[in-house]
């Protein structure tokens, strides 16, 4: 966790000369909105602006919940080991959508309540899953640092093999739940204001959730002020996990992209731990779920995608993908005015 006082703000400068980069080339300025202010992020990230995004990988936290046991879920906790190994055989949602990609995928037992034999899932397991938050803490403050210390390791293994950016997944059933909680102590929101569907509810089943927030909230009176204590609380492995994930992205300088509800409020829980944090992350698309556009305004993360998308897993951050390579090739292969006759457009 020491690492984390070593985190810096991004290059201010690399990120100066993306943008005159971006103003060189032959069309008008900010023409291409959020994603010429991605392309210059990952400049300032990165320390240079030769910006490049060829090797990426989604990294997928699964973990499982004990809150499971409140009926909170249409769907058991089986259904965490069965996705999980999809995602490592490579049939799940996440997995189609990054060969389309040219991405790459990394399963991570982090808190499953089983063990897998697949060598393709990088076992980083904290212990087999959390407690029932409606009962007490999810799990001690030390697994929580734990967990964000795994999360911070993994950053800089991708780093060393070549990886360029990451996308944050999860797979935990339960999780929304969890998040649901952690939202609202993050955003001093009621249950009923963040708690969402999730996987899919009754009208009943909605009832039921916020309440096993409430009782959450209540049972173990997490301290607004302290991310690490709420995480400990309220959390899940796999948002420790990708909490984690955002904070080595900012030590190792590698773009982290956040994704759903959930990822949001690992991203959140970065940004209190860190607040420099948020120059190293960016935004794919706002969640279906309630809490979605309200934890990324609690950053000032603008999400470039509004698709009213919940799937999970990172499949709504690795669309940012194919987009940012659309703008990667106007920005490195577009004509300039230097090579037009014609003047540049200029700031009015």
């Amino acid at each position: 966790m020491e690492r984390i006082g070593k985190i810096i703000p991004a290059d201010k400068a690399a990120a100066g000369k993306a943008q005159e980069h971006w103003n060189s080339v032959g069309k008008p300025l900010h023409s291409l909105g959020l994603l010429e202010e991605a392309v210059i992020k990952i400049a300032g990230i990165t320390g240079s602006e030769n910006v490049d995004i060829s090797k990426r990988c989604a990294v997928v936290f699964c973990a499982d919940n004990g809150v499971v046991a409140e009926g909170v879920t249409q769907s058991d906790s089986s259904v965490t080991a069965i996705v999980a190994k999809a995602i490592a055989s490579g049939t799940s949602s996440i997995n189609r959508m990054a060969q389309t990609f040219h991405a790459d995928v990394l399963p991570v037992d982090i808190g499953m309540n089983t063990d897998i034999d697949d060598e393709r899932i990088l076992r980083r397991k904290i212990s087999y899953g959390t407690g029932n938050i409606a009962e007490g803490a999810a799990m001690s403050r030390e697994n929580a640092e734990r967990a964000i210390s795994a999360g911070m390791d993994i950053a800089g293994e991708m780093k060393d093999k070549g990886y360029k950016i990451l996308v944050t997944g999860e797979m935990g059933i339960g999780n929304t739940t969890t998040s649901a909680a952690i939202a609202s102590v993050l955003l001093d929101e009621s249950p009923e204001a963040v708690t969402g569907k999730g996987a899919g509810l009754t009208a009943e089943g909605l009832d039921r959730k916020i309440n096993v927030v409430k009782r959450a909230i209540a049972v173990n009176s997490p301290d607004g002020i302290d991310p690490a204590d709420i995480l400990a609380k309220l959390g899940g492995y796999d948002i420790a996990g990708m909490t984690g994930l955002f904070l080595g992205g900012a030590y190792y300088h590698i773009p982290v992209v956040i994704d759903g509800v959930i990822s949001a409020v690992s991203a959140v829980l970065a940004a209190r731990i860190c607040p420099a944090v948020c120059d190293y992350m960016l935004c794919s698309h706002v969640s279906k779920e309630p809490a979605g556009r309200k934890l990324l305004d609690s950053i000032g993360m603008k999400p470039i995608i509004t698709g009213e998308l919940c799937l999970g897993e990172g499949t709504g951050g690795i669309l940012l993908l194919p987009l940012l390579d659309g703008a990667l090739s106007v920005y490195a292969l577009a004509h300039r005015f230097d090579e037009l006759d014609m003047e540049r457009y200029v700031e009015l």
